[in-house]
């Protein structure tokens, strides 16, 4: 959603009203109006971090706003302003408890940048300091305006059609201005530049006084603004109970794992779509065109299906920075996966189309597609998580298999894999301490505490198996460290990496056909003592 949207009160069910928009760059012909409007951002910025921080102590919103309270008393603001300040903090500190963070730990500006910042000011100066310039404009440079029916659009943040200039002879171009209420009366006026396809359906509120946001912010130095409005929608068409279309993104292979799930909880068929055309794009812009045309395909795909449509709730990927030992492949691969980006553009196109479109908790839902139905169904593991997403949309509990179960509680397996991790931690700590080259020391450092974890996993493969049931909603029931533990005693021991891409070899172990080679001197079926040593040569350089 847009910035601007409602904001309802804690302790009522929260529905978040669909708003579109788009963005402009202002410009200002008299420098002096430019002047005075950075000065009102700067005060109105420093009102909302006030005014969160007052919130956050419990002190009362009406109080805060009234004319002689102290947002308008020490930020010289008028009243409105005030209360638009107090939006703006209230929408932030929701959001914070919706999400389950702690609310006193909000950064301004930015918590990511401000990591940056620590990192640089001793190592990059010039880098440095445009971190920094950006970081006080993200601090100062914001200033927002809400809509009003009664007031014919918005009263602080106008747009007005004129002919020409408002400072020269008027010409019979019709341009677009944006009238700036600086209080006691005074305004200040900036050219609304873009050429953005929304432009009609907004001149079209602007001309019947129908309510519209308007956010500014400040970016290398110029203004632009942010106009919002609320759309309305159709209402929900096609729900979860003719079945889902389930999407995983995935960044090797670069693209989208689909799999339509009927109501049973049955695939009814999968397919894969590639998002190098995404990877080609020569700039940012060509880059949002064939992301909206991707999620034009999965739309339509959903609508001849007849399905919601369901996805992971995902928050953050790590995407690395030079010198992590992480290696500069996957850097790439995380720096161009667009995975929110994509995900957004999904669910606000199906919203528009009278689809459902469904979030849940993607906690292992690769691994649970990898170990149970990647072999039984003969599926990519992309598509298979994506039918692990489907089916937890759906509601459904994800239960080990019997083979797999026994496998938990077998003794020769637990040992076996334990000395596999105990040794490959053995040999990572001896080139550890003998690798003189700094980068590939940190690299053998991730792989090393990667095995440590690994092994600090194997107690549970002899606990209560389990599984998710639906989202969790960031609780883990009991027993879901098993399919992790399964993952760390099935893929790097026996199929020798740790996300393997052929999983056939699993298919003889689901259908209880393990009892073969648990006891040999060599894992079955990924190879002998031989090839888990090449694994291990391998796997460092590699990253498995």
């Amino acid at each position: 959603m847009l910035p601007g949207g409602p904001v309802v009160k804690r302790g009522k069910k929260r529905e978040p009203k669909p708003y579109t928009g788009l963005e402009a760059l202002l410009l200002f012909p008299d420098h002096g109006d430019y002047v005075a409007t950075l000065d009102l951002m700067r005060r109105f910025s420093s009102a909302v971090r006030y005014g969160y921080k007052r919130l956050l102590e419990g002190e009362d919103r009406k109080e805060l706003k009234r004319e002689d309270g102290p947002l308008c008393t020490l930020f010289r603001l008028n009243t409105r302003y005030a209360d638009d300040a107090l939006l703006k903090a209230e929408a932030l500190l929701t959001s914070q408890r919706e999400l389950r963070e702690n609310p006193r730990k909000v950064v301004f500006g930015g918590r990511k940048l401000l990591a940056d910042l620590a990192r640089l000011k001793r190592s990059n100066l010039p880098l440095y300091e445009r971190k920094k310039a950006e970081w006080r404009e993200r601090r100062k440079g914001t200033l927002y305006a809400r809509g009003d029916k009664s007031k014919k659009g918005n009263p602080h943040l106008r747009l007005v059609v004129q002919n020409g200039s408002l400072f020269g002879a008027p010409t019979p171009q019709m341009n677009l201005w944006l009238q700036i209420n600086l209080g006691e009366k005074r305004y200040a006026w900036a050219l609304v530049k873009t050429s953005h396809p929304r432009l009609q359906a907004l001149l079209s509120r602007v001309y019947a006084h129908e309510p519209y946001n308007v956010e500014l912010a400040l970016r290398e130095g110029k203004v632009y603004a942010l106009f919002s409005w609320e759309e309305e929608l159709p209402p929900i068409s096609l729900t979860q109970e003719g079945g889902v279309l389930a999407l995983d993104v995935n960044a090797d292979p670069y693209g989208l794992a689909l799999a339509v799930v009927n109501p049973d909880g049955s695939l009814r068929r999968h397919l894969t779509l590639s998002l190098e055309e995404v990877d080609r794009a020569k700039n940012r812009g060509a880059k949002e065109i064939a992301l909206w045309r991707m999620a034009h395909q999965i739309v339509s795909l959903a609508q001849e299906e007849g399905v919601a449509i369901a996805t992971e709730r995902l928050k953050h990927l790590p995407k690395g920075r030079r010198g992590d030992g992480s290696g500069r492949r996957f850097r790439r691969q995380a720096h161009r996966f667009a995975y929110r980006s994509l995900l957004g553009k999904v669910h606000a196109l199906a919203r528009k189309r009278g689809i459902q479109s469904l979030e849940v908790n993607p906690q292992d839902t690769s691994t649970i597609g990898m170990l149970k139905y990647a072999p039984l169904l003969s599926l990519s593991k992309d598509v298979a998580a994506a039918y692990v997403i489907g089916r937890r949309a759906l509601g459904f509990k994800e239960e080990i298999p019997k083979p797999l179960k026994a496998l938990l509680q077998d003794p020769s397996f637990h040992d076996r894999t334990r000395r596999f991790y105990e040794g490959r931690i053995a040999q990572l700590k001896e080139r550890h301490r003998e690798e003189k080259n700094p980068y590939l020391r940190r690299r053998l450092g991730r792989e090393l505490a990667q095995m440590k974890r690994a092994l600090a996993t194997l107690p549970s493969l002899q606990g209560e198996p389990g599984g998710p049931a639906g989202s969790t909603a960031g609780r883990n029931p009991q027993g879901i460290h098993a399919w992790r533990a399964l993952r760390v005693g099935l893929f790097l021991p026996l199929l020798g990496r740790k996300v393997p891409r052929d999983l056939s070899p699993l298919k003889p172990i689901l259908l209880g056909s393990w009892e073969g080679w648990k006891g040999g001197l060599d894992p079955h079926p990924g190879g002998g003592s031989a090839a888990t040593d090449a694994h291990l040569r391998v796997g460092v350089g590699s990253g498995g």
